[in-house]
């Protein structure tokens, strides 16, 4: 089923003119395409299905790396800063990934639905993991890229194939996880309404007791989920928002480094330049000119 799917996205990327990530008449889902390995991409992740197709890709969340490869995928299931890299690709066998949102309510919907639901995992639990796609998902996989084709037939069908997907992920092998981080009041949502805060109120000093009043949780059993959750502490998170939006900032809006770093909250130039550089991997004008290099046409 890999191979089949793989060939649907091959097609449909051949036939389209740009460059990965290739838009669908789909909103909120993406094939992603490249010919050769890539430097690690830093990128902002939001409750999702990440499908390999083909060649093989690493995310790291944190300290916490996995990789997946052609046959599995990578679920996210909460908003969190991530790096990611293609690590295996050719232009004869290109990485192919087909990548859409994750709906916890339509999650939720389904469960309730479940004669015999999953019992939501008992153990503090990350919010992403890696599984296997064979047999049913790889089928929603397939018919979501030949439903591309097919526009006016994605408002009737696409809502039918997510509750499809939502229905296998629930009753695999990671239901229990799934289903622990679906629920309206458990909690990873509770954790969650935190972390929604805490990325409006990046740019500001955000005391711990604060976001643990919000998630209705003692600081301690917070700071304690909050890390199993994102295996980021929250100042970590926090600082990672923070640079992810300087970043964008200086390459979307040619804002400059002192303005960028004021603008995320940093009263010290010197010390956003040394987190930039550890988070990046060289100081802010250097990563800029190179990251335009890369995006400029060939």
């Amino acid at each position: 089923m890999p191979e089949q799917l793989a060939a649907a996205m091959r097609r449909y990327t051949d036939r389209h003119v740009g460059t990965s990530p290739y838009g669908t008449p789909i909103e909120d889902l993406v094939i992603l395409r490249s010919n050769h390995p890539k430097p690690p991409a830093h990128r902002l992740s939001r409750p999702a299905m990440c499908i390999v197709a083909q060649g093989a890709k690493w995310a790291t969340f944190g300290e916490n790396r996995l990789e997946y490869k052609a046959g599995e995928a990578l679920v996210v299931g909460v908003d969190v800063p991530s790096s990611g890299r293609v690590i295996e690709a050719s232009p004869d066998k290109p990485c192919l990934v087909l990548a859409f949102g994750l709906d916890m309510a339509i999650m939720r919907s389904v469960a309730a639905g479940l004669e015999a639901p999953p019992k939501p995992s008992g153990t503090v639990g990350r919010g992403v993991f890696v599984t296997d796609f064979q047999g049913p998902l790889a089928d929603c996989a397939l018919r979501l890229v030949q439903l591309l084709d097919r526009p006016t037939a994605i408002p009737a069908l696409y809502p039918l194939i997510m509750r499809e997907i939502c229905y296998w992920l629930l009753t695999g092998p990671h239901g229990g996880e799934v289903m622990r981080m679906s629920l309206a009041n458990a909690p990873p949502q509770r954790v969650m309404r935190a972390i929604s805060t805490l990325r409006e109120r990046f740019a500001e000093a955000v005391r711990i007791e604060d976001l643990a009043a919000i998630a209705q949780m003692s600081p301690s059993s917070f700071h304690r989920q909050f890390k199993a959750l994102t295996e980021l502490t929250p100042l970590q998170y926090q600082k990672q928002i923070r640079l992810l939006e300087a970043r964008r900032l200086m390459i979307s809006h040619a804002v400059n480094v002192e303005a960028a770093a004021f603008e995320v909250g940093y009263e010290s130039p010197s010390q956003f330049s040394r987190e930039y550089a550890r988070m990046f991997g060289a100081p802010p004008k250097r990563d800029i000119k190179r990251t335009r290099a890369s995006l400029m046409p060939a």
